[in-house]
């Protein structure tokens, strides 16, 4: 995600900090100095709203360490002012494994909040909860109720939240993955208008929520769609079979002069009949800018790429084009380059496609 640094990593899961998160931090630090008058306050603030963040990242890992089990891994995690986001690089499509993918991050924070208890009890530090408040009260016992109300708030089915997954893995038993999915965002758009409404009048935070949970779910329901209208075609009746490629030694210069003649965004990057990279625009950019027309393509072309093979089923294909964040992959036929696939072609085969289908219906042949 653009505008994140990389803070660490668990589990090998890298974690990353989005550039918000820290006018988050200066907020806090700033209303509770406001408040107080004292640095000491300030300080409390930063101390425990990251401690919550901490929570948000166990939270996240919860899913993360959940999908592992099931063969699925995670690229990363990324703390945002509104949560933590894992993108992990595919989701569940078999219910009961989505079911406790989407548990587990609320199970979290039960987890957490149970232990915390448990030492408020055992060390006597326990007060009654109306003496809390937002900056008021007890550091650890703030921390616990917190913790309950993201497991109680992560299981409002509103898709793509957590409970909108488990809505989802629950209809997937009795209908298809896509139906389940539209039948999930539909309920999310409409929590989607709930918290907007909500928030209009009460915490004009939950205005932000409901902006991203209304996009999520629309953008997950689009490309569960795509993924089911793409089944049972092999790659070959959708990837391009006109495109140009380089060679590692060629020069920058080369690539920029092909890359102007054509509206061919990526290519692939040959030597003789095997494919040793790929270059991609944004690479290619990126390139220019340090080393200027004159470096090499061999320096900035993408030696860790995806392929497609001609005979898989385009699903497949389109898939790893989404979780690797790549926009091309060559695809191959007996060993040997025969073309490439793009999200853009896919994205126009299936219109084309679905311009025949309303044109079958109509009865024209």
């Amino acid at each position: 995600m653009r505008w994140s640094w990389k803070v660490g990593q668990v589990a090998g899961i890298s974690i990353y900090l989005h550039a918000t998160f820290l006018l988050l931090i200066a907020w806090v630090g700033l209303s509770h100095w406001l408040r107080e008058q004292s640095l000491a306050a300030a300080s409390e603030g930063v101390v425990f709203i990251l401690a919550l963040f901490g929570c948000v990242l166990l939270h996240e890992l919860g899913h993360a360490l959940m999908a592992r089990r099931y063969g699925i891994r995670s690229r990363d995690i990324t703390l945002l002012p509104i949560g933590g986001v894992a993108r992990l690089e595919r989701m569940p499509e078999e219910p009961r494994q989505e079911l406790w993918v989407a548990l587990a991050g609320p199970a979290v924070n039960l987890v957490i909040a149970a232990a915390l208890f448990v030492l408020l009890q055992v060390t006597g530090s326990w007060q009654p909860l109306i003496y809390l408040g937002v900056a008021d009260g007890s550091f650890l016992e703030r921390l616990m109720v917190v913790n309950l109300l993201l497991a109680m708030f992560n299981i409002l089915p509103a898709f793509p939240m957590d409970g909108g997954r488990v809505v989802r893995a629950l209809l997937a038993t009795r209908l298809d993955y896509a139906q389940a999915t539209q039948a999930a965002a539909t309920l999310g758009q409409a929590m989607a208008f709930l918290f907007g409404l909500v928030g209009l009048f009460s915490n004009p935070f939950l205005l932000f929520i409901a902006f991203f949970v209304y996009i999520g779910a629309a953008q997950e329901a689009h490309m569960v769609q795509m993924r089911h209208a793409l089944g049972g075609i092999p790659v070959r009746q959708a990837m391009i079979t006109h495109f140009r490629t380089l060679a590692p030694e060629d020069p920058l210069s080369h690539a920029v002069q092909m890359f102007l003649d054509g509206s061919q965004q990526d290519f692939p990057v040959v030597t003789g009949n095997q494919v040793v990279g790929v270059l991609t625009r944004a690479d290619l950019l990126a390139a220019l800018a340090r080393r200027g027309p004159e470096g090499w393509v061999m320096d900035a072309m993408r030696r860790e790429f995806q392929l497609a093979d001609a005979s898989e089923m385009l699903e497949g294909a389109f898939a790893r084009l989404q979780a690797c964040e790549c926009h091309t992959l060559p695809v191959l036929q007996d060993g040997h380059l025969a073309g490439i696939v793009t999200m853009e072609n896919v994205g126009e085969f299936l219109a084309i496609q679905s311009a025949l289908g309303a044109a079958k219906r109509r009865g024209w042949h």
